[in-house]
């Protein structure tokens, strides 16, 4: 059994590595090489956990973890140490033909030796090379544990659930994990330029399930050992460091191997952006057959230190074998070259120890991947600091990492200073190059950890939904989730944002795909069902000052869109519609449309209260009645011109019963005066617009104005239902239009008159806006001017300036030198100060005539004419005519019948009207009219 070698060949997942590991922990001591770091991280764990870590070593380029009594050495394979162990292996042998690693393969496979047993783990195509340059080895052929099928071409939103979605730059990896984000909640991302702690923390998140999808570039072929069920090629072609090149079938066959793990089978195809594979390709994968290697890279390894020259020349020497082949140049073989270059340090090259201290220094790897110059000038500083002997100086150290440490920035800068500090990280591990090792060594390891974790943060928040992965992951192990909602209406579950709560309504946040959307919709729907309840019982339970509607017909508790108005059966009973998600059940639903009906009928009621008792009133009979429902219909407010007939025809007992209820019959509008206001009036425009069905209801005026501008493009019905009328270029408050009205009635209209102080203080506007304002309202404004008269305000005289006035009396002052003489000359002499007036007369517009019949002269035509009916109108001669509602009977003059002449009925008032019927017969005088008290003085005389 001494010296044992043997060649474990087999597809991936054939447990290769695995058996690796048993076979060394059957030996006292041991030595495995791994191709990455973070697969030796991922392997000296496991043997930590199997042995403690007392005995186990791990040794890396930038890591070395070496307890006293090490037995197990994990390494990379460029670190391997070489400890005359008793077990030796080398993983992912293969990489041998790697054009740019493969040398350091090579030289393992040809001289890399365990006392008792060597082992070379890898792939089938290796046989033939390891048979022709490795004399008694044995082979073993490990036969993989599952099968591994093609899919074919799958787009990346519907790749299947544990999914690895391969990408050959960075950039290609980041677009990937984007689109998976934004799709599928979020994918972990493994790249070979990660460290151990960063790869370990995206793959943790894999393998927990908080992400269902991986994204990584092609060393996720390299023996990582994940739960993927299957392998998507984003690309079939890579750049392999000096060209584009489509991949070898043994390289997709290695990627595609990770699908499948254990005994479960797994499955390997394309993306959409990917051509299909040819047929050959995918039986060669499928059934593991590959061409043989048939050369393996190689550099030699018996180097010479007496010169520079002597060196290069050693490390360009071809090999002699036809399996070998020398690769590409390497970049330690570059630096040294660059550096040779440099006369400062071929002149202090002397001895062969600093020929082996500069070539030391140049194979310290290129992390940066800057440029070649900046390299070199890296390593030449490096060399200086070595080469005095007082090694890399604490301070300048200090400031290169100071530099580094800094864990903002975005996975572009963090991934940056990764790389910075994986350079320091490896002059730390060099013995010698600084004064102490130990710190050191920790240090760049807590700034690598603190990038890592930065890293990894951002990546984790660039390219996770940790919303969605936390959701689906709790409802994937069927746990009960927690939800929660604050002041604010911000729905958690399981503590992570969701969405917000908006009265009985789920605003869900994010743009995920719609399958994740329905998925976390159903996880925080399934939460809130509770609070669903709770807040419909708040609901129901809050008063009515927790409630409004808005001028659009929208219902609100607080700030808050619970529901709206919808068209019920009546204009004055709307119905209302309740915003109520459907997953909130029938009960929820139900609770807040009753309360939300129960507002708005109370509402109604308070602020039409006087409308509705009106209707409600069964003494109203006759033409009160009808006239009482006209008023309902209208909701408190009727031009009158739109109901002229209907108001001549009342008597004045029905018109009293309606004054009852606060109607008032004004000579442009019937109106009742308490829905004027401001909460009436807002509530009105919405229950009409609502019963006309209109898509945007216009708003109501802002309280307190007199007048607002009349604008062309709003309805006239909406001013009125607003309580205005227009009139020129401003609308007038239909109360205080019924006050001027009043002022109006007193003027001699035909004649002409002018506007007076009550008058403008009435509707607040200036002359020139009053002059436009009689204009709307039927009358001719014609312009003056005249001289403006200053009147001096009376001063009262005392006792001594009256004494003084009847000296001066007895003594006068001649008038030529008298100061009021002089003042009245020089005011005399001065142009008088113009003001301008207008002259209002009545104007009525022409009417038109009726078609069958010829214009009857009778109390109607003053409504034509002048916005009144019968005693409330104006003459045709301009005059004001009698008032109907103060007691007239259609008017303040009356046509007797008999002698045709007109008698007076109300003198006070003077209005005048005519009528070619019979006068109608006496009817009893209405007690609440001012004019039952006259009568009944009147009769007692």
């Amino acid at each position: 059994m001494a010296g044992r070698i043997t060649a474990v060949l087999g597809p991936t997942n054939t447990g290769k590595t695995h058996y690796a590991i048993e076979r060394m922990l059957a030996h006292r001591t041991g030595v495995i090489g791994l191709p990455l770091r973070l697969l030796a991280r991922e392997v000296y764990d496991k043997i930590v956990a199997a042995r403690g870590p007392s005995v186990v070593a791990l040794v890396t380029g930038e890591e070395r973890i070496v307890p006293e009594r090490a037995a197990y050495w994990v390494a990379t394979t460029e670190a391997m140490p070489d400890v005359g162990a008793d077990f030796v292996a080398l993983d992912e042998i293969q990489l041998c033909a790697d054009p740019e690693r493969g040398h350091v393969f090579t030289e393992r496979l040809l001289n890399a030796r365990g006392l008792h047993e060597t082992l070379f783990l890898g792939s089938e195509t290796m046989r033939p090379a390891i048979a022709a340059l490795v004399p008694g080895v044995t082979f073993m052929r490990r036969e993989r544990l599952s099968k591994l099928s093609w899919a074919g071409s799958k787009k990346t939103s519907r790749m299947p659930a544990r999914s690895a979605i391969v990408g050959f730059s960075v950039e290609n990896v980041y677009a990937i994990a984007e689109l998976l984000r934004r799709q599928k909640g979020g994918a972990a991302v493994v790249m070979g330029a990660l460290s151990p702690r960063t790869r370990n923390a995206q793959v943790a998140m894999y393998q927990n399930g908080d992400v269902d999808y991986l994204v990584a570039t092609d060393a996720i072929g390299m023996g990582l050992n994940l739960d993927i069920g299957h392998v998507a090629f984003s690309s079939t072609a890579k750049f392999d460091g000096r060209r584009m090149r489509h991949l070898f079938p043994h390289e997709i066959g290695q990627i595609a191997g990770r699908a499948g793990r254990y005994t479960t089978d797994g499955t390997f195809g394309v993306t959409g952006d990917a051509s299909p594979l040819p047929p050959e390709v995918i039986e060669a994968v499928e059934e593991h057959r590959f061409a043989p290697i048939q050369r393996l890279q190689w550099r030699n390894a018996r180097l010479e230190f007496g010169t520079v020259e002597r060196l290069i020349r050693a490390l360009e020497e071809q090999p002699s074998s036809e399996w070998l082949t020398r690769g590409r140049e390497a970049d330690d073989l570059r630096a040294l070259k660059a550096l040779a270059a440099i006369p400062e340090i071929i002149d202090s090259v002397r001895h062969p120890n600093d020929v082996r201290l500069l070539w030391d220094v140049c194979r310290i790897p290129d992390f940066r991947s800057i440029s070649e110059g900046e390299h070199a000038t890296l390593l030449a500083r490096i060399f200086g600091f070595l080469r005095s002997g007082k090694g890399v100086p604490s301070d300048w150290l200090a400031g290169q990492i100071g530099r580094i440490d800094k864990t903002q920035g975005d996975i572009d800068v963090l991934s940056r200073r990764l790389a910075f500090i994986r350079t320091w990280t490896y002059v730390a591990q060099r013995k010698g190059w600084v004064d102490d090792e130990t710190h050191w060594r920790g240090e760049t390891r807590a700034v690598e950890d603190r990038l890592s974790d930065a890293l990894h943060g951002a990546l984790t928040q660039r390219f996770v939904d940790r919303r969605t992965s936390v959701l689906l992951r709790r409802l994937k192990q069927k746990e009960t989730l927690v939800a929660e909602v604050n002041d604010k209406g911000e729905v958690t579950v399981e503590g992570e944002f969701v969405g917000r709560l908006e009265g009985f309504r789920f605003r869900q946040d994010g743009a995920a795909s719609p399958d994740e959307a329905k998925t976390l919709a159903r996880a925080a729907y399934e939460a809130l069902k509770p609070e669903f309840s709770l807040r419909a019982d708040r609901f129901y339970n809050a008063p009515d000052t927790e409630m409004d509607f808005t001028e659009q017909g929208g219902l609100m508790w607080g700030e808050i869109a619970v529901g709206k108005l919808v068209k019920g059966a009546d204009a004055t009973r709307p119905a209302v519609e309740a915003f109520v998600d459907e997953e909130a059940g029938e009960d929820v639903a139900e609770k807040v449309k009753r309360r939300l009906q129960h507002f708005i009928d109370r509402k109604v009621a308070a602020l039409f209260e006087p409308l509705l008792a009106m209707g409600r009133d069964e003494t109203l009979t006759g033409l009160a009645r009808g006239f009482a429902f006209r008023l309902v219909e209208g909701m408190g407010i009727i031009p009158r011109e739109a109901v002229a007939n209907e108001v001549k025809e009342l008597d004045q007992e029905s018109r009293g019963l309606l004054r009852k209820h606060g109607v008032r019959f004004g000579q442009y509008t019937i109106f009742m005066p308490l829905l004027l206001k401001p909460a009436p009036t807002r509530l009105r425009l919405v229950l009409s617009s609502l019963w006309d069905g209109l898509a945007e209801f216009p708003e109501s005026p802002p309280p307190g104005l007199v007048t607002i501008p009349h604008i062309a493009e709003v309805p006239a019905s909406a001013y009125t239902l607003s309580g205005y009328r227009p009139a020129g270029a401003r609308a007038i408050r239909i109360d205080m239009l019924e006050r001027l009205a009043d002022l109006l009635r007193a003027q001699d209209s035909k004649a002409g008159f002018e506007a007076s102080p009550d008058m403008l203080s009435i509707t607040g506007m200036t002359l020139e806006q009053f002059a436009d304002l009689m204009q709307g309202l039927g009358y001719k404004a014609e312009p003056g001017e005249r001289p403006k008269v200053h009147h001096a305000a009376a001063k009262p005289v005392t006792a001594p300036e009256a004494d003084a006035a009847e000296a001066a009396s007895a003594n006068p002052i001649p008038e030529e030198s008298s100061p009021v003489a002089e003042a009245e000359a020089e005011a005399a002499a001065a142009e008088p100060e113009i003001e301008t007036f207008y002259t209002f007369t009545w104007a009525p517009r022409p009417r038109n005539p009726r078609p069958e019949r010829g214009p009857r002269r009778d109390g109607n035509q003053g409504n034509r004419e002048g916005g009144r009916e019968g005693g409330e109108g104006k003459r045709r001669d301009g005059k004001s005519e009698g008032r109907g509602d103060r007691g007239g009977d259609k008017g303040g003059r009356k046509f007797d019948g008999k002698k045709g002449k007109p008698r007076r009925d109300d003198e006070r008032d003077g209005g005048r009207s005519f009528e070619a019927r019979p006068p109608k017969k006496d009817r009893p005088i209405d007690p609440d009219s001012p004019f039952a008290v006259l009568a009944a003085l009147r009769d007692k005389k």
